[in-house]
């Protein structure tokens, strides 16, 4: 089942020449990879008709990660108009406030600030997710992972997204928090809207979702934080207590506490559920790889080398269909880009899907390589502010993916999947399949 519709060379050039994020059509966000191959070919830095710059190879992006002195990840120049003056207030329970929950939220959140904020923020929640605090999370990912495959089992069938990519991270963030699984129904709703927002084009409903969402969970938080405070957790696996004693006296901002609480749940969500759909969807698609892998896996003399082939699958799956397709950061001073000099203050649009994809640094880059080695995919980002849940994200990964393969060897998918349509966040929304 081919879930990847084809695209024209002259098809591809026609958006190419015309690329705005902010009208993007259906055919590419279907499948935009041969766009991105254009532009890598022809306008590798592309100006935009907003004033930005749109990068697509693989070493311009490493070049803008790497520099985070020279490139800030700080959003409020950026999401000001994005956020502040939308008529987000026309839904009845919506209230224009003198800060707007998404400009607040977003600007305050570990992936879109630079030090000390950054420094402070990520320094905490590393020290909760060490190599040790994530091995431990094998074991209860194991029977998380165990239990949903029961219950599709048992129903005979099942939605990869529904019943089983989305329901993990979830659970897994809860953990982290140490959310009560009575509290845990409404988190992936919030998560969605939230990260919605951050689409390059909103319509007002997705706005006010998004306003209305932030504000919900701020209220939840607020409950639990003051909770915690009198009942403090292990800081060892309770990230919550961790980020509320902060880190060697030095603590966040009641502010910065809760935005930081949705920042952990959104960004292990949605890219997690992403990674673990997007691979078993990918596997229907390329049956010999498939085939391959099942056949490596079987053969594997111990777990340690299951985990080192689900390894490096993981990484080609982030590669191949990357979660995360965008990443922006702005310019502080006149700089050059890939030989294209920009004056202080340009915004740059990252292009994670496109940079994966470069020819220059990928053999044969359009095609699924499950063995592929040495692998310098973006998905996680790169430098400074790369992914402080990356190793967390490939645990999940691991899990989810090698052990639904060794419970369901034939699934099929039944229907043709539910593309999100999304330019920033690429995964699916339904996947029926039987196993």
């Amino acid at each position: 089942m081919n879930t990847t519709p084809h695209m024209t060379a002259e098809r591809a050039a026609q958006i190419a020449a015309t690329l705005d994020l902010r009208q993007l059509p259906a055919d590419f966000l279907a499948n935009p990879y041969p766009v991105y191959a254009r532009l890598r070919e022809t306008e590798p830095v592309k100006r935009m008709p907003d004033g930005s710059v749109f990068l697509t190879r693989h070493a311009d992006l490493v070049a803008v990660y790497r520099d985070a002195q020279l490139f800030s990840s700080d959003k409020q120049v950026e999401f000001g108009p994005k956020y502040n003056h939308a008529p987000f207030n026309e839904a009845p329970w919506a209230v224009a406030p003198a800060v707007s929950p998404l400009f607040q939220h977003h600007t305050s959140s570990l992936v879109f600030n630079d030090p000390p904020l950054h420094t402070r923020v990520r320094r905490i929640i590393m020290g909760a997710l060490t190599r040790r605090a994530i091995d431990n999370m094998a074991p209860g990912l194991v029977r998380l992972v165990d239990s949903l495959l029961d219950a599709i089992e048992a129903k005979g069938g099942g939605d990869l997204v529904e019943d089983f990519a989305c329901a993990i991270p979830v659970e897994i963030i809860g953990n982290l928090l140490d959310v009560p699984h009575a509290d845990r129904g409404p988190l992936r709703g919030w998560s969605l809207a939230i990260l919605g927002a951050l689409e390059p084009s909103l319509t007002a409903e997705q706005e006010a979702l998004g306003h209305h969402s932030v504000n919900e969970f701020l209220d939840y938080l607020k409950q639990l934080v003051a909770e915690r405070r009198k009942h403090p957790g292990d800081p060892e696996h309770d990230v919550l207590t961790r980020l509320i004693q902060g880190d060697g006296g030095e603590a966040l901002t009641e502010a910065e506490l809760l935005q930081n609480c949705i920042f952990l749940l959104n960004a292990g969500h949605e890219t997690t559920t992403n990674l673990i759909g997007n691979a078993l969807i990918s596997l229907q698609e390329w049956p010999e790889q498939r085939a391959q892998l099942m056949a490596e896996l079987h053969a594997a003399a111990d777990e340690e080398a299951r985990e080192d082939l689900l390894t490096l699958a993981v990484d080609e799956f982030l590669r191949f269909e990357s979660s995360n397709q965008l990443g922006n950061r702005r310019a502080l001073q006149d700089c050059t880009v890939g030989g294209v000099a920009l004056p202080a203050g340009s915004l740059l649009t990252l292009c994670i899907g496109a940079a994966n994809r470069d020819p220059v640094v990928y053999d044969k880059p359009e095609a699924l390589n499950l063995r592929r080695t040495g692998n310098k995919q973006l998905a996680f980002g790169f430098g400074p502010h790369q992914c402080a849940g990356l190793s967390l994200a490939r645990l999940e990964g691991r899990i989810a993916i090698g052990r639904f393969l060794q419970r369901f060897p034939h699934y099929q998918l039944t229907t043709t999947p539910i593309r999100g349509m999304r330019a920033r966040f690429r995964g699916f929304l339904n996947a029926p399949f039987k196993p």
